[in-house]
């Protein structure tokens, strides 16, 4: 795994009037501190890619949906460089994941439904900490395998 990335099974509690879905608490290891909360949604077969963050950690759950995120490290000093992570989540897979600053990440849709993805961060947004890369770079090798997803 890249290193610094966190993945950690979420708690979902069912009846029959619906659910809870825990996210991230302050007394979570990895909580840190609290910026904003705000919420993603990718259509069914669209990608939403790349970007990183600076500064900034992001706390990642899906609760509605399904994506594939995929995390790349091209960190200097890091020893997972150049790895690539693919990590399926949604609502019947449901888990937090923690991305550190600097690596690049993207995202598409691949339920039947728009995906919505909640992203807790340690720091309020700012345009100015973070970077965009178009969808096919010559930084990341990626195959989407997806035709015309933008």
């Amino acid at each position: 795994m890249i290193e610094g990335l966190r993945i950690v099974p979420l708690r979902q509690i069912e009846d029959n009037r619906g659910k809870v879905l825990h996210m991230l608490r302050v007394d979570s290891p990895l909580f840190g501190s609290f910026g904003e909360i705000y919420f993603s949604v990718v259509n069914p077969g669209k990608i939403k890619a790349w970007k990183r963050h600076l500064k900034m950690t992001q706390h990642f759950a899906v609760p509605v949906g399904t994506i594939r995120l995929v995390i790349y490290d091209d960190r200097s000093a890091s020893g997972t460089r150049g790895t690539i992570e693919v990590i399926e989540t949604g609502e019947s897979d449901y888990k937090l994941i923690r991305i550190p600053p600097l690596l690049w990440y993207g995202f598409t849709g691949i339920s039947e439904v728009p995906a919505l993805i909640a992203n807790c961060t340690d720091m309020a947004h700012s345009p100015e900490e973070s970077e965009r890369l178009e969808i096919q770079n010559a930084v990341i090798k990626y195959d989407w395998g997806i035709a015309d997803a933008c």
